[in-house]
């Protein structure tokens, strides 16, 4: 059974092996629903949004959001602060999202003022903003994380044998069919729709994944991409321009690969032996060479 559904602006798809219910899919449909209404920068009455519209003041949140919070600040600090989930302004500012748009030096000078992440004060259910014109954005590591409570809603209900896939950001519950691994295909940087890197095999495992050309625009001749540098306010520049991360917990995955394009090759490889959860990576680099990275079975395309 599989089923693909628009949420969170991409597609979601979940496929299920073995005879469930379609109320289980619906099910798991609901949670992530409920858990994008949490996480959102943009939809009001969020627990982000609530948290960023508090003038400072300590706003009381879902323990999910608690627990997605602290792992963006362990992010930071595995990161020296370059990935940062206080960008919020930055990442508003720019609106990849929306209509291409440069901000100016002004612009971007006043939105990185507020990025600190060590300004975010959890204390007990309540999180607060040192800076009350920060604003937290979790868009990096949400879909990880929703993505990987589905796998556990999944196997709290017996399913065995299971795949999500939140915008290409992966879960694998178990194997297909059969015990073999699930086969996940990478994109081609800067290829064609279905123009496949390779292939990666797991069972049991998260493949996430982050690059400079999954959203970008041009201006003046100049690429503009998402992934923004929180001391410049920019988009980064580094010598990698797509990271696929496969791990034992999603979000673990997802704030990896961020990192990753972040900090570049060399940092993120010593990265990646100080994380607890890290299995493997396929890196591409600017030059086109791909470093395979720790346990990982990949397969390079055509």
């Amino acid at each position: 059974m599989s089923e693909t559904r628009l949420l969170m602006d991409t597609y979601c798809t979940i496929t299920i092996h073995g005879d469930v219910s379609p109320e289980l899919l619906d099910g798991a449909f609901l949670l992530c629903e409920e858990l994008e209404a949490l996480f959102s920068i943009t939809i009001e009455g969020s627990d982000v949004w609530r948290i960023n519209n508090a003038g400072g003041l300590p706003v009381t949140v879902d323990p999910r959001t608690i627990d997605l919070i602290r792992s963006g600040l362990v992010f930071g600090e595995l990161s020296e602060g370059m990935f940062d989930i206080t960008i919020g302004r930055l990442s508003r500012l720019w609106d990849f999202s929306g209509e291409p748009y440069v901000p100016s030096e002004a612009e971007i000078e006043k939105a990185r003022d507020t990025v600190d992440y060590t300004q975010v004060i959890i204390h007990g259910d309540t999180v607060q903003l040192e800076n009350p014109d920060a604003w937290i954005d979790l868009g990096a590591i949400a879909k990880g994380y929703i993505a990987y409570e589905i796998a556990k809603f999944l196997t709290a209900n017996d399913v065995t044998g299971a795949l999500i896939d939140i915008g290409r950001d992966v879960v694998a519950v178990g194997g297909r069919q059969g015990g073999d691994p699930w086969r996940i295909a990478l994109q081609k940087p800067f290829g064609n729709f279905g123009e496949w890197l390779g292939i990666i095999e797991v069972k049991w495992a998260s493949v996430l994944g982050s690059g400079t050309y999954e959203r970008q625009f041009e201006n003046a001749g100049i690429m503009y991409h998402h992934i923004l540098d929180p001391y410049t306010g920019m988009p980064v520049i580094t010598d990698i321009i797509s990271a696929t991360v496969i791990t034992e917990t999603a979000v673990l995955g997802e704030g990896l690969s961020t990192i990753a394009v972040l900090v570049g090759s060399e940092r993120a490889q010593e990265i990646f032996t100080r994380a607890n959860g890290f299995i493997g990576a396929v890196i591409v680099l600017d030059n086109g060479e791909i470093l395979k990275i720790g346990n990982v079975e990949f397969v390079n395309g055509g």
